[in-house]
């Protein structure tokens, strides 16, 4: 059997302008149509050479890093946007939900929208009516539907979009990370959807952020980086090659200080970096890995130094708190897995001795973040609590002897 899908070679090329002497009147734009243009290019491929194909009844996740050019490729697929090169076989119809109100027009109610969106899928009056009570019900509209979509909150027309896109039976549904929108109520009711679907033989092609649901819904995955397919293959493989690829970003390390900040120390955070359990730096962690904070410290350690580390969440709201005696220059504090929720994290780091003015100090320079948290909350085997002099929780965590 053919593929459902066919990429072949898919590319997307940008031009760049740059204007170095902008005109600001009319006089200068005439007097410049006689001087000798000084406007510069620059050429920006967001996708380079993409080949893969899809079978039907697959559902595909796309994974990468903001500017990696998943969008760009579900823009091209959805026939939104041409490519400069390349070609694309669908055998299939094709459903797309990209963005909020994407094929919905504002002044139109949300049942003529239903209408509207179903003709555009291809679909005949008769299909849309079959299936037009259940859209209804899904998106929780039915007091709205003879209102203008533009009355709609961003929400309610995501609903609504959602419900069209998947209850008219495309052969190929397209979802872009746009359903981050919705509340955690309707995103679950969303994958289980999405989940139906796939069991169905129909294919979906899945772009999110969110790792866990990529893991839920998606057996296979691609990873783009740039414009470039950089691995595809079984979810989990991919997943792995790419928190490691992403991994050690964010550290900090004595070259991002002047030697004012050291000078006049006896001792001083030299580097500060997170690890996974096996040694590996990264700061992207799912929910189910432990976190190896390393702190690496230089100058001279007098009795009596100790650690504080303090994790905060994005709010500046502390999580918690822990402390420890600096004893040779690598301290590691290890926060167990499945004790912190999806999100991101900032450390803040003290060095001080008996309680007295800090010697140096590391704020929020440095972040982790949880991508994922799809298990049942606190089931540890062994529970080692750190003492915590304030926070939201009394730490998970414990620290590690070097």
């Amino acid at each position: 059997m053919k593929p459902i899908l066919e990429i072949k070679n898919i590319s997307k090329k940008f031009r760049i302008q740059h204007n170095k002497e902008p005109y600001s009147n009319l006089r200068d734009s005439l007097v410049s149509i006689f001087k000798k243009s000084t406007e510069t290019y620059e050429e920006f491929y967001a996708l380079n050479d993409v080949s893969f194909n899809v079978n039907q009844g697959e559902s595909i996740g796309i994974i990468g890093k903001n500017g990696a050019g998943k969008s760009t490729l579900l823009k091209i697929l959805s026939k939104i946007t041409p490519p400069s090169s390349g070609s694309i076989i669908a055998r299939g119809r094709i459903a797309s939900l990209l963005e909020v109100g994407t094929g919905f027009h504002g002044e139109l109610s949300g049942r003529e929208n239903i209408f509207l969106n179903g003709s555009i899928l291809g679909m005949k009056q008769k299909e849309i009516k079959a299936r037009f009570d259940e859209i209804v019900d899904f998106s929780g509209t039915e007091k709205f539907l003879d209102t203008p979509l533009k009355h709609f909150s961003s929400g309610m027309q995501l609903r609504l979009a959602f419900a069209v896109a998947a209850f008219l039976e495309p052969e190929i549904l397209i979802i872009d990370e746009v359903l981050a929108v919705g509340d955690a109520e309707f995103q679950k009711k969303c994958m289980g959807k999405m989940e139906d679907i796939g069991r169905s033989g129909r294919t979906i092609l899945f772009v999110s952020h969110q790792i866990a649901s990529i893991k839920q819904l998606c057996l296979k995955t691609i990873y783009l980086e740039s414009g470039k397919m950089m691995m595809q293959g079984e979810t989990n493989d991919v997943i792995s090659k790419y928190l490691t690829k992403s991994g050690s970003q964010s550290q900090f390390s004595i070259s991002d200080r002047s030697l004012q900040d050291t000078k006049g120390k006896e001792l001083y955070f030299e580097n500060i970096y997170f690890t996974d359990a096996s040694g590996q730096r990264k700061t992207e962690f799912l929910h189910s890995e432990d976190i190896h904070v390393v702190f690496e410290t230089a100058g001279i350690n007098k009795l009596g130094f100790t650690l504080l580390v303090t994790v905060t969440n994005e709010q500046e709201d502390p999580i918690f708190s822990s402390e420890t005696k600096i004893e040779g220059n690598k301290t590691v504090l290890k926060i167990n897995k499945d004790f912190l929720k999806r999100g991101k994290f900032y450390i803040t780091a003290t060095i001080h001795i008996f309680s007295t003015k800090p010697e140096d100090k590391i704020e929020r320079n440095i972040s982790f973040t949880i991508l994922d948290f799809d298990s049942e909350w606190a089931k540890y085997d062994t529970i080692h609590y750190s003492y915590s002099s304030f926070g939201s929780v009394i730490g998970n965590c414990e620290w590690l002897k070097y």
